[in-house]
């Protein structure tokens, strides 16, 4: 696919200004602004950033490239610590492996739906949002994203920066670690849409040898499961929470890693490669981080390791027996981290753009050095608590993010009677021709009316949680869609749009 480029520092983006891809950058821009565009460009750096892309445009049909950029994402070891939780709400294997499979189909067809739309619009997933919540108060789902995506990444550094210094002797700590993840991750978030796509399209490979080699090795323990409690609807709801966390967020990045896909390719054939994707990766990893965490306190070693490094160490010390070559491959296991990361903060980068309407003039790889610059900071602080931060973190996303998709996938679907020529590029950066953002405000807010009381965590648990475990994230989906309907009704009659 060729590069893309953007008029001279963005200087028609208030006005709808379009940009064009191309080998050659067709702005005469002047002096070291020419010169700095021509060097970036012809480094395959992405510089349209969050425009829209024209029909002409989108080009590419290497469609497998959806398949592939959602293993790279989720073929690595942060879904095995998220199946890692299953233990620490008391369900045994079988049961957390019946939750993730179950909650992991469920929540995984809403990203991958949301991809589709991509390719069809030429539209990133926020800026689509515009097209419910508005020109100015789409900045509140952004500065959320922006928060979620920014912990997803702290996640990722940390549990990354654990694995190497797991592997040091003590020659140098998580932190060293954490801040070579980052740097990394940053050369690939700078680069943009092109170098992303080229790196996923690989990258799952030796990180997928490296986890079954993991497996392997430490395979002999896993049948070593500590007894647990009965299955109770407070720890079912708890890990399918957890699940929701990790797979509804995607849903704000989806139509990012699509917008330069030919749209000739039918839906549901883009959907499937979206939901195979998520679903034949997240589950098995899971599954396996389910049985790492319900053998940890019968495996000494394994305990120690992850006393020592948290689950790096335990990853670790599952690979203690392949001596040096162990070490290698807990270097790949935490390089493997570097896909979902990289590809995290390249939506980061476009979110930056969409926050306050000013930002747009600033040039989406300038917002891969900040986001860096705040991360690892942060992920130094939360690797001191790992587990309680992780906690804390999924217990605060997961709600929101799912009232926002009710949201878009209602407009879309309802609304817009799944039209994609309703999403007009002439009005993206237009207030007056966009909806007022209100009914998707108001609903959104109100579903939290039933989504508090059904909450369950370890700060705060409702009346209608103590009795049917935590349902906040199905509420929040249900209420906030019947909401929408009515209250967008009664604000298009109004707005006219």
């Amino acid at each position: 696919m060729p590069n893309s480029a953007e008029p001279e520092v963005l200087e028609d983006l208030e006005k709808g200004a379009e940009s064009s891809m191309g080998e050659e950058n067709p702005v005469q821009a002047r002096g070291w602004k020419d010169r700095m565009f021509r060097l970036l460009s012809a480094g395959r750096v992405e510089l349209r950033g969050v425009l829209p892309v024209p029909l002409e445009e989108r080009t590419s049909t290497q469609y497998s490239n959806y398949f592939s950029i959602w293993v790279c994402i989720n073929v690595n070891i942060l879904a095995i610590t998220f199946g890692m939780l299953g233990p620490t709400y008391g369900l045994n294997l079988r049961d957390s492996s019946l939750v993730i499979i179950f909650f992991c189909l469920l929540t995984a067809a809403i990203p991958a739906y949301l991809g589709t739309l991509g390719s069809k619009t030429g539209m990133r997933q926020m800026l689509q949002a515009r097209f419910s919540f508005g020109r100015y108060i789409v900045s509140i789902p952004v500065l959320l994203n922006l928060a979620t995506f920014t912990g997803f990444c702290v996640i990722t550094c940390v549990i990354g920066g654990q694995c190497l210094a797991a592997i040091s002797e003590g020659s140098f700590s998580s932190a060293v670690g954490i801040v070579i993840i980052g740097v990394l991750s940053l050369l690939i978030a700078f680069c943009g849409y092109n170098v992303l796509h080229i790196y996923e399209r690989f990258a799952w490979i030796p990180a997928l040898i490296a986890i079954v080699i993991t497996a392997g090795s430490g395979g002999s323990h896993l049948h070593e499961q500590a007894p647990m409690p009965a299955a109770t609807p407070r720890g079912i709801f708890s890990l399918g929470m957890a699940i929701a966390s990790y797979m509804i967020p995607f849903s704000g990045l989806a139509s990012d890693l699509t917008t330069y896909l030919n749209p000739k390719i039918p839906s549901w054939k883009l959907f499937l490669y979206g939901f195979a994707g998520l679903t034949l990766t997240t589950i098995p990893l899971m599954v396996l981080g389910a049985a790492i965490g319900g053998s940890l306190s019968n495996v000494p070693e394994w305990e120690q390791g992850y006393a020592t490094n948290s689950v790096g160490g335990v990853l670790a010390a599952m690979l203690l027996p392949l001596g040096g070559f162990g070490k290698f491959v807990v270097v790949l296991l935490s390089f493997s981290l570097i896909g979902n990361n990289a590809a995290t903060m390249y939506s980061i980068t476009l979110n930056f753009q969409l926050l306050v309407p000013q930002l747009i003039r600033v040039p989406r790889y300038v917002f891969s050095i900040v986001i860096t610059a705040i991360l690892i900071p942060v992920s130094i602080r939360a690797a001191m608590d790992f587990f309680l931060s992780l906690q804390n973190f999924i217990s605060l996303i997961a709600y929101w993010s799912a009232a926002f998709v009710a949201v878009v996938i209602t407009e879309h679907v309802v609304f817009r009677k799944g039209r994609y020529d309703t999403y007009d590029h002439d009005a993206w950066n237009s207030a007056s021709r966009l909806p007022w953002g209100a009914a998707a405000l108001t609903a959104s807010v109100l579903s939290f009316g039933l989504v508090v009381p059904s909450v369950a965590q370890a700060w705060f648990t409702g009346p209608i949680a103590k009795i049917t475990g935590d349902i906040g994230i199905e509420l929040a989906l249900v209420t906030t869609a019947i909401l929408y309907l009515p209250l967008r009704a009664l604000e298009k009659k109004l707005c006219k749009r």
